[in-house]
């Protein structure tokens, strides 16, 4: 049983420090962070920046940063590196039969995912969203609190679906989204952007 170390001690990374605890599966939980404003978050200690060099073959890491192309480029740069990568569930979560779930990714309490989903690498699913039946979520995609995606939707690569929105059934969502919080998406979206309202729309 080894170390995990938490990139980020951010509100996102409490919350993920906090299903780490839950599992009570690690030796020791560490923050690493590139501008830590103290040298302890929830008790836990910031051990060093993201560059940290002291994390051996049996330790795990997971970035709990919310920006995707951040969280990209960190999670490949572990991986490049072989170390391994965490992913953690939250006990309340609801996980259905033949999900599929990458590495470091982050299931909240709360969250639901339906059968036969596949969660990409790096995702975060967060409090109460829930995922239906055969829905692909591409990697570093994040579906925020409370938001719903009905059954058989793609969301694509790096896109966020705010708070609260809804995604209707059968849609597709290409990679680079931004969905904004509330937002009703009842059409496909097939280019990259901000979309906001009922239903959504693109902010020109």
């Amino acid at each position: 049983m080894g170390r995990l170390f938490i990139v980020g001690c951010s509100g996102h990374g409490k919350v993920v420090a906090d299903i780490a605890l839950k599992q009570n599966k690690y030796k020791e939980i560490l923050f690493l962070d590139d501008n830590p404003k103290s040298d302890s978050c929830m008790g836990i200690s910031v051990a060093g920046s993201s560059t940290y060099e002291d994390i051996r073959p049996e330790d795990e890491v997971i970035v709990a940063i919310g920006n995707p192309s951040i969280r990209q480029r960190l999670q490949e740069q572990y991986e490049e590196s072989g170390l391994k990568l965490a992913t953690l569930i939250h006990p309340q979560a609801v996980i259905g039969t033949n999900v599929r779930i990458g590495k470091g990714t982050a299931i909240m309490a709360g969250a639901v995912i339906n059968p036969d989903a596949a969660i990409g690498k790096g995702v975060i699913i967060n409090t109460g969203a829930t995922v239906d039946h055969d829905d692909v979520i591409g990697d570093y995609a994040h579906i925020s609190v409370g938001a719903h995606i009905s059954g058989t939707v793609t969301v694509g690569q790096s896109t966020w679906i705010g708070a609260g929105a809804v995604v209707s059934n059968n849609l597709c969502i290409c990679d680079n989204v931004m969905i904004g919080a509330g937002a009703v998406v009842i059409r496909d979206i097939e280019e990259p952007g901000t979309y906001v309202g009922v239903p959504a729309r693109k902010i020109r």
